[in-house]
């Protein structure tokens, strides 16, 4: 077989059709960085979705944060309290309930625990279990928050702090009267 016939089934021209030109300096520059270089296409749409993604996920985390970990409110509640105990099964919390004073001098209404917590300190555990022996009247100092965490306990009400109530006899805003003699 001649191997000088016209292939026309491949690119290649003839060699001697081909115009040898030789390319200067900064030819060959610009066909080696276009060479190096990957053309991207759409990269606007790529960071527009990425920063998208990114606040959304900024949000989801503070709104997390915000719901399960910020104090919605630091408060206080007066009362007795009548137990203390540990529930759970995988996270052991230390869950009590108290008979707030507010809910005592109101006579209408049947004596029951109104005000129920969660415990996550080992020495006020010892302490609530203390006062809830003796029955003394006790200032407790919680945190609450929006939603519950399973370790953190069954309730959205977190002691902090339990006291002693050194008030124990209100005086009275309005004294009666005694008639004179």
């Amino acid at each position: 077989m001649d191997d000088n016939f016209n292939d026309y089934f491949t690119d290649d021209a003839p060699e001697e059709h081909v115009e040898q030109r030789q390319e200067t300096e900064r030819e060959r520059e610009e066909r080696e960085i276009k060479e190096a270089t990957i053309e991207r296409r759409g990269s606007s749409f790529k960071v527009v979705l990425v920063l998208i993604i990114a606040a959304m996920a900024l949000f989801l985390g503070w709104w997390i944060w915000q719901y399960y970990f910020h104090p919605y409110r630091v408060s206080q509640e007066k009362g007795w309290i009548m137990k203390v105990s540990d529930e759970g099964t995988l996270f052991t919390t230390y869950e009590g309930e108290m008979i707030s004073e507010s809910y005592v001098e109101d006579t209408i209404v049947a004596m029951h625990s109104d005000f129920r917590f969660s415990i996550t300190n080992d020495s006020l555990v010892r302490k609530a279990a203390l006062y809830s022996h003796d029955g003394q009247r006790v200032v407790l100092t919680y945190k609450e928050y929006k939603g519950k965490v399973l370790w953190r306990g069954n309730t959205k009400f977190v002691v902090t702090d339990i006291e002693t109530d050194t008030m124990l006899v209100k005086p009275n805003p309005y004294p009666r009267e005694t008639p004179k003699k």
